[in-house]
């Protein structure tokens, strides 16, 4: 019995596209509050903190404001972040013809800019429990 597997990239040992990001790195420049981390098996970019756009495999993974998701996921190229197997509203990937020139990476890319900063005006949620003071003594 035969066994054939099918490697999209070159390099099956890449989590991520580089080109990819080295192109995310050239678009964002020099700027300070741009941020790289390794997550979801690949690599993601955060401005200001904030998770806005990453790089997944050979796709392009960008956050997208609450109130255009829908109509961005109606788009050629687009499919929701299922990471987990569950979709998960707020992330999409973009395939490679989606983010093919220069322009259309920058258009993402600022799409999640604008949706990472979105995110980070909103106030946080009021804890619904105070926390639990670890190594208090009573008496004191």
């Amino acid at each position: 019995m035969r066994i054939h597997l099918q490697v999209r990239d070159r390099n099956p040992l890449m989590a991520y596209d580089e080109k990819l990001a080295q192109r995310i790195r050239q678009a964002f420049g020099t700027r300070r509050e741009v941020a790289e981390r390794k997550m979801f098996g690949g690599l993601t970019f955060l401005c200001g903190g904030r998770m806005c756009c990453g790089v997944v495999g050979a796709d392009l993974m960008v956050r997208i404001a609450e109130d255009q998701f829908d109509e961005v996921l109606r788009r050629r190229h687009v499919r929701p972040m299922d990471f987990t197997g569950r979709p998960l509203r707020g992330f999409v990937y973009v395939s490679r013809p989606g983010f093919r020139t220069a322009a259309s990476l920058r258009a993402w890319l600022s799409q999640g800019e604008r949706a990472a900063s979105q995110k980070a005006a909103k106030p946080a949620k009021p804890r619904s429990r105070p926390r639990k003071t670890i190594g208090a003594r009573v008496g004191q």
